[in-house]
């Protein structure tokens, strides 16, 4: 089944600001949140669906690419996570949105979930560069990568602790990762709830560290990830693979994989958006009289016609023969610039024969009303 359009899953037009969409978002998660609909799968996927599309919308970056390229430009293996959100992705991710501890307390009465009010530790981001041909721009790659990342401790599972005796719950907070004061205003009591001081938020305490890790429950390893790369990408694109970051201790969520998009310079070839350039050089002979001639594509090779009299500056059209749009089936063209090549220097039986065909009246220039000049050949590929 086909992903919903984000506006439409919030409910606000694409001119929408911040503030419409955090809105937006806020009205939807209380109306679908699990505490409020137990037991309700749909109540769940909803919850979920708006999580994603808030994640994409509220992030100016991941916006620009949805608005671009739609759900490719952050689905699909490279997109800010949504897909695979779980609750505690949802609540550590946007729960501040709802202003401290558990976010959902002050609506439900608190009690529901006993590990909304922790903190749950987000891994950092990684970023890296990718290099990709013209060719595997033009048809998507799935490259494979070794990256060097922080991952869970091997000896301690990522809990930082020496052994599982050395871990106990937070004596101040009870486990619970934040605690609630009560104070009395002329308006009744009013409660708050803030983070644990003593756990930071974990729930936990920790009396003896780890003697791998030292206590931060992450040690440095590689992992090879594969990473498939849609067909349109162009240099300085960002693509993100959520999860495929620096993983976080204590069970946290693991940061996510930023891909840095470069393009490495083709033999022949030349990227102008979805089009590609070729410059063909022909001799006088073969511009005056026809030929047939050989050009480069991504594909290979193609064979094209040159008619007789082909003036240099013509342009002739591969179509289809050019890069396709991220997210579409619409594909560019190439573009052959046909460049009629002088020599710079000729021999004495050459310089004769020129001489006898530069008086003839088939040589001097007649250009035609059809005969377009380079300013309207420009107009022409731009337009």
């Amino acid at each position: 089944m086909s992903k919903r359009d984000y506006y439409d899953v919030l409910g606000v037009s694409r001119q929408a600001d911040a503030a419409e969409i955090k809105s937006a978002y806020r009205k939807l998660a209380i109306k679908f949140h699990p505490d409020k609909n137990p037991g309700d799968k749909e109540a769940e996927e909803n919850f979920k669906e708006a999580a994603e599309a808030y994640e994409i919308l509220s992030n100016a970056d991941k916006k620009a690419r949805y608005d671009q390229f739609g759900h490719a430009g952050n689905g699909a293996g490279f997109g800010g996570g949504g897909g695979g959100m779980n609750m505690d992705d949802i609540f550590s991710q946007f729960g501040d949105i709802f202003g401290g501890g558990s976010p959902f307390e002050s609506f439900f009465g608190g009690g529901g979930r006993s590990s909304a009010g922790r903190r749950v530790q987000k891994g950092s981001n990684l970023r890296i560069k990718v290099k990709l041909t013209l060719e595997e721009i033009a048809k998507g790659v799935e490259k494979k990568v070794k990256v060097n990342k922080k991952v869970v401790c091997h000896s301690c599972d990522g809990s930082g602790a020496k052994d599982k005796s050395s871990v106990h719950t937070c004596s101040t907070c009870g486990g619970a990762g934040s605690v609630r004061r009560v104070t009395n205003t002329i308006l009744g009591q009013m409660q708050t709830t803030s983070t644990c001081p003593t756990c930071n938020g974990e729930g936990v305490e920790i009396t003896a560290k780890c003697t791998t890790c030292k206590g931060e429950g992450l040690e440095k390893g590689e992992e090879t990830i594969s990473i498939n790369i849609p067909a349109g990408v162009s240099e300085g694109m960002q693509l993100s693979m959520s999860g495929k970051g620096n993983a976080a201790p204590r069970g946290g969520i693991p940061g996510d994989l930023i891909i840095l998009v470069e393009e490495t310079t083709h033999e022949t070839l030349k990227r102008d958006g979805i089009n590609v350039i070729y410059d063909l050089y022909i001799n006088f002979a073969d511009a005056a009289l026809g030929t047939s001639v050989e050009v480069p594509t991504i594909d290979g090779k193609a064979k094209i016609k040159i008619e007789p009299g082909t003036q240099g500056g013509k342009i002739l059209r591969l179509k289809g023969k050019g890069i396709p749009e991220v997210n579409s089936y619409h594909k560019g063209d190439q573009l052959i610039y046909v460049n009629t090549w002088t020599p710079k220097a000729v021999s004495p039986e050459e310089r004769e024969i020129l001489e006898k065909l530069k008086g003839s009246a088939n040589f001097k220039p007649q250009p035609g009303k059809n005969e377009k000049s380079f300013f309207e050949r420009i107009k022409e590929y731009f337009e």
